[in-house]
Order: structure tokens, then C-alpha cells, then sequence
């Protein structure tokens, strides 16, 4: 009996020929690389939930305050324009003090049991 080898054929080789899987295998890096490049231009660094992340930090903040004091009229505002938000606020400021002013007011988070 021959080895397969010896034959001179490619019975033993499964799959498609290395030529047609390097052609194939540099498409898909392209593709991922045009994809990721899409992402990068449209969002540079602001992530696409960054409006809910804004929010959330907000209220979280706001919640872990009013359970040692009550907040004052146009405290969440202040807080965000001193900094007191940090990188979340700076997302969206505007979404960051609305978190605030539910979690102030006792208000279930407006994300809550959403899964997107």
C-alpha cells in the first residue's frame, strides 16, 4: 500500500487550498478594519451609550447623598458645573443632572429593568 503522500495527490489535505484561505483570510481583516475604523470616526471617544452612562452616574450620586441628607433646590446643577460629576457627566451634562434630579426626588432610575 502507498502512502497518500506518495500518490502525488492532496486526498489527505482537508479544506480549501491556502491560497483561497489566505484571500479569504484578508478580507475578513480588512473588513474588521473598515468596521472598527466606522466605529472609531463616529463615536472618537465617546461610547454610543454615553447618554445613559451619564444618567446613570447622576443618579447614583444623587442616591447615595439623599441617604445622608436631603439635596437643596438646583444642587445636581452645581454639582455638575463644579465637576463634582467627573467623566460621566462630561458625556452628557444634561442627562447626568436629570439622573440626579430623580434620584434626589426618589424616582426609580428611567433605565431600570431595560435591556437593550
Amino acid at each position: 500500500m502507498e502512502s497518500q503522500e506518495s500518490q502525488g495527490g492532496r486526498e489527505g489535505r482537508e479544506g480549501p487550498s491556502r491560497g483561497k484561505f489566505s484571500v479569504s483570510l484578508a478580507a475578513v481583516v480588512l473588513f474588521g478594519t473598515a468596521v472598527a475604523w466606522g466605529l472609531i470616526d463616529r463615536y472618537h471617544d465617546r461610547p454610543p451609550w454615553a447618554t445613559d452612562i451619564a444618567y446613570e452616574g447622576g443618579y447614583l450620586q444623587a442616591v447615595r447623598i439623599a441617604k445622608w441628607r436631603a439635596l437643596r433646590d438646583g444642587e445636581c446643577a452645581e454639582m455638575e458645573r463644579t465637576g463634582l460629576g467627573g467623566d460621566r457627566a462630561a458625556h452628557d451634562p444634561g442627562a447626568w443632572v436629570a439622573g440626579c434630579l430623580d434620584g434626589a426626588a426618589g424616582r426609580p432610575s428611567r433605565n431600570q429593568g431595560v435591556v437593550r
